[in-house]
């Protein structure tokens, strides 16, 4: 039974796992628990095999819990990595990657502002109203880890982009976050929807090029409250 590599859920205890069918499995006495955190050890733990992949499913969202595989398996390879970790070209090659990475995310904020700033298509007159907006949505959603729709790859950036000023507009400009939501299946989904329609219509309204009083503006508003709050609190926004 432990030959098999298998995707798994946790069992009832410790020291067992649940298959997909809800067969309970006892793990292997010589087996180790690799957590996550460490992406190649994992890979290369996995490529050894057999192993039990841990996930586990929490609302829409999988979440790893960890690899078991045997113990000599995890401690030989964790050596072997620990050992080339050390070397020169490892470091090169490691400078080379974060470089690479900080190139690659340097351009996705540069293209996702320009995104938003397509979505938002405000009258000329408001151009630079639509800039500072795309600019905190933008600084808001694109860090890495951030857990925003930006970070997200299964949708085209253009739907990421929108998404994140509805998302944004949800928070600053509506009473969502203090709102008493009822437990029942679909009822988020139903208040975000009535609430994204507002903020559409708002977003017309800078479209249309119309006459708006910015001390009544919740847009506005919210833009000021940002400009005049500490650093800290500005960047620590919601999640999109």
């Amino acid at each position: 039974m432990s030959q098999q590599t298998r995707i798994v859920s946790p069992g009832p205890d410790s020291n067992s796992v649940r298959t997909p069918t809800g067969e309970v499995l006892r793990l292997p006495v010589d087996w180790l628990l690799l957590p996550p955190g460490d992406a190649a050890l994992t890979r290369r733990v996995k490529a050894a095999g057999p192993t039990w992949t841990v996930q586990e499913k929490r609302g829409r969202k999988l979440f790893s819990r960890g690899v078991w595989a045997a113990r000599t398996v995890i401690e030989a390879i964790r050596q072997e990595l620990d050992a080339e970790r050390q070397t020169a070209s490892y470091a090169q090659r490691r400078e080379g990657e974060v470089r690479r990475r900080q190139r690659q995310q340097a351009d996705y904020v540069t293209s996702f502002h320009q995104e938003v700033v397509a979505f938002l298509a405000f009258d000329v007159r408001y151009a630079e109203l639509a800039e500072r907006l795309a600019h905190v949505v933008t600084a808001h959603a694109t860090p890495v880890g951030s857990g925003t729709v930006a970070r997200t790859k299964r949708i085209p950036v253009a739907r990421r982009a929108e998404a994140a000023v509805i998302a944004w507009l949800r928070h600053q400009t509506t009473a969502y976050d203090r709102m008493t939501i009822r437990r029942v299946k679909g009822e988020r989904r139903r208040v975000r929807r009535q609430l994204a329609e507002r903020s559409k219509e708002l977003l017309a309204i800078y479209r249309a090029g119309r006459e708006i009083d910015p001390v009544n503006c919740l847009l506005q508003q919210a833009l000021t409250n940002l400009a005049s709050a500490p650093a800290s609190t500005e960047k620590s926004g919601r999640p999109a």
